[in-house]
């Protein structure tokens, strides 16, 4: 987002129009007409930094459109006077516990019935869009006869990450409008798209800098704005017969990626879209028992919680941060792929390393990073010049932060901190991304341990958002608090644990892929002990996680996890040190269980050669819940909401559970510790229930 533009924008909305008067009869709108007689209508929610779409809202907007019915103004702009944007969407707090689909469907009707009002409006209606216009939001501005965006603007259908499809009438409005070939794939993925792609498609009618606006909405209200239409494709989809056969290709695609029996949204989409899509006002009204069905859904209010997970851990990061050049130590998956972020986010970063390839080829990873999350090339540049090679680690001395990401052994990270801790400046903050060695091991060495703390990234660094903030009992409590904000700076989520073997994601993660090896010792096939995962509803398998993770990590951190838990964790094969033996690490040496082609793992299209067994997908699954469990009873973490988010944030846990003690609450707690007691018996001391399951809630 421009930040010059939205700092001006706050003060020109309202140059637009004449002024509104603070008193007026509104909570949430601003309305005000201009010299020409057109209405300005400025969302204004009270009390919130940005618009989302509550059912007060909604009923105050119904009183709106009454008074411009009777006023019949010459035509109405409607705007954001948040600078965040028009609208975020509805008021996702309203969604939670929700368990009556008929209460549902009722207060669906009802918002159903303003937008349509607004629809229906007899002036000429505008939308003008800056910043995010999303789920709810677009449905309002699609309601309008035309829309204008600004340069900056972003739209989406986000519904499906809540386990919802659109649910005040986007579903009709924006196949209608839009191709629905183009329309179905932005609502089934949740992707977002800029303005220019949005005029492209249809979807807006103009696209403006913020001040030509005035003009613009001149040229809409008198006609002379070339409007949108849509095209021939909408009308062949008006057949029952083709929207059949193009609504079978997008379940097999869907299904790709997001299972029925845990995603149901995307499939009633689909089916709203196939029944009804060739009569509007068909579709309007299917769309609402469809909304509420899947509101009540336990996907729906698992990921709705999530969202609020997502929400708690940002406020977890706090504000105010003071760094503004990072110096990163070791240039290989980790070190350069955090740098390369930290970049991207508008930091000065450093990158040291013994050797120039792991630095090039950092910098060449960074590249194409930037290529894809970028959108301008400018910014690319931009990022580029901030990440800047240093053989001689001269940025020491000038950083106020130091990440050391150097391989997982303790002698080499001691050896590390010698050399740079003296020429580290006054203030400045020293972290390790170690994976797993006690901080009180690292420290023994330093001159100043007070300004040790872990900064524990995950792989891929550009995808999870979780960072392990990790202290020790004699960190600097402010450096701590600068280290958070920090975290919250570069648009990731910080988890505050307490030094410990593994801290807390690791040391779930750890028995999920080392129980995979003890199956591949058991000779169950590979495809078969990643299918298990899946069918609970992983994102990817332990063994191909373990090839991204990287096999000498997976031996390095089960080592060390192994040496402090003993055998309560499954025993290391020895193949799997031979395969690190032999360079043969996963993704970042193009071989580990699978070979790697471009960043993916080749399975060669192959589907498990049996149907998993639900006591394999429990050997995989409940250890990590019972190692949340010890980890609370331990005081590792402190909060089991939020140890729920990290573990989803930082592994992929299956979001439509809710996390692992969710997923323990939902499946109940006592069969959890009795079904590990069973596996006890069956399989050893490892899936001991913890002594924390007693008092579990």
């Amino acid at each position: 987002m421009d930040s010059q533009i939205m700092n001006l924008l706050g003060d020109r909305v309202l140059e637009l129009g004449p002024k509104p008067d603070a008193a007026g009869p509104y909570k949430n709108f601003r309305l005000t007409r201009d010299a020409d007689g057109v209405a300005w209508l400025l969302f204004d929610r009270e009390g919130a930094s940005a618009n989302t779409l509550s059912a007060d809202l909604i009923e105050e907007l119904d009183k709106v459109l009454a008074e411009l019915e009777t006023q019949r103004p010459t035509g109405l702009v409607i705007r954001s006077a948040k600078k965040s944007g028009f609208i975020a969407g509805a008021d996702v707090n309203e969604f939670r516990g929700a368990s009556d689909p008929g209460e549902i469907e009722l207060e669906i009707g009802r918002a159903h019935a303003v937008i349509d009002r607004l629809e229906e409006l007899r002036v000429p209606t505008v939308a003008v869009i800056h910043g995010f216009c999303l789920g709810g939001g677009l449905e309002v501005a699609l309601a309008c006869q035309m829309r204008i965006a600004i340069e900056d603007a972003r739209f989406g259908f986000p519904e499906v990450m809540l386990g919802l499809h659109p649910g005040l009438g986007g579903t009709a409005r924006f196949t209608q409008l839009v191709n629905p070939m183009q329309a179905m794939p932005l609502m089934l993925t949740g992707k977002t798209i800029d303005a220019r792609r949005a005029k492209s498609l249809g979807l807006v009618d103009a696209v403006t800098q913020e001040r030509h606006v005035k003009n613009a909405v001149k040229d809409a209200v008198s006609g002379r704005l070339k409007r949108a239409r849509p095209g021939i494709f909408n009308t062949l989809f008006g057949f029952g017969s083709v929207r059949g056969f193009v609504a079978s290709r997008m379940r097999r695609e869907a299904g790709k990626a997001a299972p029925q029996e845990h995603y149901p949204a995307p499939y009633a989409l689909i089916d709203l879209w196939e029944k009804h899509g060739g009569d509007r006002l068909a579709m309007l009204r299917a769309e609402q028992p469809s909304f509420a069905k899947l509101m009540v859904t336990p996907t729906a209010q698992n990921l709705i919680r999530v969202f609020f997970l997502r929400e708690q851990m940002k406020k977890l990061a706090g504000s105010g941060n003071k760094i503004e050049h990072v110096h990163v130590i070791g240039a290989g998956a980790m070190g350069g792929d955090i740098a390369a972020w930290c970049a991207g986010q508008n930091l000065r970063v450093t990158l040291a390393d013994m050797k120039p390839e792991p630095i090039a080829g950092a910098i060449k990873r960074a590249a194409d990073l930037y290529g894809k999350i970028l959108r301008k090339r400018t910014a690319v540049r931009d990022a580029l010049d901030r990440l800047m090679p240093d053989m001689q680690a001269e940025g020491v001395r000038n950083a106020d932060l130091i990440i050391e990401a150097v391989p997982e052994k303790l002698e080499l990270k001691q050896k590390v901190y010698a050399g740079l801790e003296p020429k580290m400046k006054p203030g400045a903050i020293l972290a390790t991304n170690t994976s797993s060695i006690p901080l009180q091991d690292l420290r023994t060495t330093l001159q100043r341990p007070e300004r040790l703390l872990g900064l524990h990234f995950f792989n891929p660094v550009s995808r999870l958002q979780l960072v392990e903030v990790v202290s020790h009992d004699g960190t600097d409590a402010q450096l701590l608090k600068e280290a958070l904000a920090f975290v919250g700076a570069i648009d990731r989520l910080p988890l505050l644990v307490k030094s410990s073997p593994g801290f807390l994601v690791n040391r779930a993660l750890t028995p999920y892929m080392l129980e995979a090896m003890v199956m591949l010792d058991e000779k169950i096939d590979k495809t078969v002990i990643d299918a298990a995962a899946k069918k609970f509803g992983m994102p990817m398998g332990p063994i191909e996680l373990a090839d991204q993770v990287g096999l000498d990590i997976c031996l390095d951190v089960g080592d060390m996890l192994r040496s402090k838990f003993g055998d309560m964790l499954p025993s290391t094969p020895a193949w799997l040190r031979d395969k690190v033996a032999k360079g043969e690490l996963g993704r970042k040496t193009g071989k580990g269980f699978y070979t790697w082609k471009d960043g993916k793992a080749d399975t060669g299209g192959m589907s498990a050669i049996s149907e998993p067994t639900a006591e394999m997908i429990d050997r995989l699954i409940l250890p990590m819940s019972n190692v949340c469990v010890a980890c609370l009873r331990e005081g590792i973490v402190d909060n089991a909401d939020v140890v729920d988010g990290a573990v989803i944030f930082g592994t992929g846990y299956a979001p439509f559970r809710g996390g692992p003690l969710n997923y323990a609450r939902t499946r109940g707690a006592d069969n959890v510790v009795s079904t590990l007691d069973a596996l006890t018996d069956k399989f050893g001391r490892r899936f001991t229930p913890d002594a924390g399951w007693e008092n579990f809630k």
